[in-house]
């Protein structure tokens, strides 16, 4: 219940930017691993080319020069001629992870040493690289990351997804932020200077590892160096065709994180507000004290879903609400079964340091 209402405020924080000096900014790299393309790669990968920012240069890096993705990166260096836009293609492997081995034959071609990674389905404003750097030029900063809104595709599995992402990832993330947590970094946006990457080894160092984003947080906070979680926020395709995939994907990301932070995850069980509630409702027969406990969380829970939802978006998205929570609470019982994880068509055994082992068969 206390979770649930702390969530409920965090989730409802507003911030102020204060004005930028955009032309003292640094020259900045933007690297974007992709893998295959979707309807909506076109515009994603377009918002990166609209930045209002002095001077920077992006890298869109693909394995197999028959990837989809490479028509489209094609079609934004003819309708942006004047931008310094990359394709890097490059079959060379270094470890388990494909999208660290494509940011690893990448980084040959980079030409700043302000670093910005981000997946290929992140859709950002204006003015994103404009907020992300200049915490990055505190030589006690290791790495900048910023929170995600997950935007679904048409169909249910997708809105499901998305509101796992909106109102039970992000808003853990936001409490944990508030209350000065900063064990984090997502791969929607991790921005970090070269001298900082290679005095963790570079992108080598996370080329076997599954959470390969959680990694470089680590790696520099090992170095006695910060953590930041921007102010900025972008957007992220949430695409489950089936509910086949929606298990396979949130099953991944709920696996690696038990790997990563096995006590963090076990205590997660406080942020399964409505299902525990109502078990506990249940076991003691509808108890005054019980009703009361079951009351106030789900008004802190109705809330985060309130605050998670985009403008304009329909309100029959609440309908889903006691659904999603009892997936949420089964999928969490279910992470503890195994440490195999699907990624895509390929299968992982994930080890304790969060290193993946392919599965053959």
């Amino acid at each position: 219940m206390a979770y649930s209402l702390i969530t409920a405020f965090a989730t409802r924080r507003t911030f102020s930017r204060a004005p930028r000096n955009r032309e003292a900014l640094p020259p900045v790299t933007i690297l974007k691993p992709l893998f295959g393309a979707e309807p909506e790669t076109y515009e994603c990968l377009r918002s990166f080319c609209q930045q209002a920012y002095p001077h920077y240069q992006v890298i869109f890096g693909v394995c197999d020069p028959q990837d989809p993705a490479v028509a489209v990166v094609h079609q934004l260096q003819r309708e942006f001629p004047d931008l310094d836009l990359v394709l890097a293609v490059d079959r060379r492997e270094h470890g388990s992870n494909r999208k660290v081995n494509n940011l690893i034959n990448m980084m040959a071609l980079a030409r700043h040493d302000y670093l910005i990674v981000s997946d290929s389905d992140v859709k950002v404003e204006s003015d994103y690289l404009a907020e992300l750097i200049p915490p990055l030029l505190d030589s006690g900063v290791g790495i900048v990351t910023c929170g995600y809104r997950g935007v679904a595709r048409p169909g249910i599995w997708s809105l499901l997804g998305a509101m796992y992402i909106n109102a039970w990832f992000m808003p853990s993330v936001r409490v944990a932020a508030l209350m000065g947590y900063r064990s984090f970094a997502f791969g929607a946006t991790i921005g970090i200077r070269r001298e900082t990457l290679l005095r963790i080894g570079g992108f080598d160092s996370v080329s076997n590892q599954l959470a390969d984003d959680y990694r470089l947080g680590e790696l520099t906070r090992q170095q006695g160096l910060r953590t930041v979680l921007s102010e900025v926020e972008v957007d992220t395709l949430v695409k489950e065709c089936t509910a086949a995939d929606l298990v396979a994907h949130e099953l991944r990301w709920r696996r690696t994180i038990r790997n990563l932070s096995p006590y963090g995850y076990v205590f997660s069980v406080v942020t399964l507000g409505l299902p525990v509630t109502a078990l506990q409702l249940l076991l003691t027969q509808g108890a005054a004290p019980a009703a009361a406990i079951f009351s106030a969380t789900a008004l802190g829970s109705s809330l985060i879903h309130l605050n998670a939802r985009r403008p304009g978006a329909s309100s029959a998205v609440f309908l889903l609400v006691p659904f999603r929570d009892l997936l949420h609470f089964g999928l969490w019982i279910w992470s503890f079964a195994t440490r195999r994880v699907q990624w895509g068509n390929d299968h992982y055994e994930v080890r304790r340091d969060g290193d993946v082992q392919p599965i053959e068969g």
